[in-house]
């Protein structure tokens, strides 16, 4: 299958923009695709080449003009023959298997360590996935028996990261060895600004300093309907100021592939110098990570996020 069949299906339901492709392809959680800007207009030229879509050029004045694209008659013949298709086997890539095939050479801590990463991104996945399907799956909704089947397409998601769960348990006992986690009471609160609402978390019970206390708060922002993030300073560890340690790099990333966007508040900039420093006016840069010196700056940011 080639990204170009996704395209055609998301087109047999509506005519959107290239950004907007790219927009359901990311938030989909069976279209495997990265789905950047080059994968979807390379495939968008093809698909006009062929004559399956149509483009349509919309100017706005306040804006700048952006290309419809809908699918034709050839081109929603092309996706009915590639939908009653034989179905491929399911694919089978997961890089965990090939860092376990060789992890007899890691001592039983070694071990534990690389197990609890695994478990940790497992965990939120399942959180992740249950959110999306409890607010309300997206899916294009036209008949009930599409309803279904997209419902079922999520089931069938959260099933196989439920099943990923138990089968690492069953590895841990057959190797004999338990699971040790270090609970860290998180103070989180949930700020509702009516149309928006974020997580906020001021401090902990431990001060946050590993990967597992990220994906802990990245579960906060799920359960509670949101993805934006407020974390003041005095919560985290002096690890994630040291950037030797990898945790501030490690906890960004985290919150970058959940599509958390973070306003950290600092408020001693005895704290912000040296590589951090860098760090922190290169994240400024971006839209997913943005540091700012009061709480009010860092709730205009989140509150203003498109």
């Amino acid at each position: 299958m080639s990204i170009t069949h996704a395209i055609l299906g998301i087109l047999s339901w509506k005519s959107v923009t290239g950004y907007d492709l790219k927009k359901i392809i990311q938030d989909s959680p069976f279209m495997y695709w990265s789905a950047n800007n080059n994968q979807i207009y390379k495939s968008l030229v093809q698909l006009l080449d062929e004559g399956f879509v149509t483009c349509e050029v919309q100017h706005q004045e306040s804006s700048p003009s952006k290309k419809i694209y809908t699918i034709t008659e050839e081109g929603l013949a092309e996706l009915k023959d590639w939908v009653v298709s034989t179905p491929e086997p399911p694919d089978l890539k997961k890089s965990f298997l090939i860092q376990l095939a060789w992890a007899d050479q890691l001592n039983t801590d070694e071990l534990n360590a690389l197990l609890t990463k695994y478990e940790e991104e497992v965990r939120t996945q399942v959180l992740l996935q249950k959110e999306k399907k409890l607010r309300g799956p997206f899916s294009p909704g036209r008949t009930a028996r599409e309803i279904y089947l997209w419902d079922m397409i999520y089931d069938n998601v959260i099933d196989f990261y439920k099943r990923e769960w138990e089968w690492i348990q069953k590895l841990r006992n057959e190797l004999r060895i338990p699971m040790e986690k270090e609970v860290n009471q998180l103070k989180v609160q949930v700020v509702d600004r009516g149309t928006k609402k974020y997580v906020e978390c001021a401090s902990a019970e431990t001060t946050l300093r590993t990967g597992q206390d990220a994906l802990d708060l990245i579960a906060a922002c799920f359960e509670n309907d949101t993805n934006l993030l407020m974390l003041h300073a005095e919560a985290l560890s002096d690890d994630f100021f040291n950037l030797r340690t990898g945790l501030a790099g490690e906890m960004l990333q985290k919150f970058m592939n959940y599509r958390v966007k973070a306003a950290l508040i600092i408020t001693n900039e005895r704290v912000v110098k040296g590589r951090f420093k860098e760090l922190l006016t290169e994240a400024n840069k971006g839209n997913d990570f943005r540091v700012f010196g009061s709480a009010g700056e860092a709730e205009e940011w989140l509150l203003n996020f498109s």
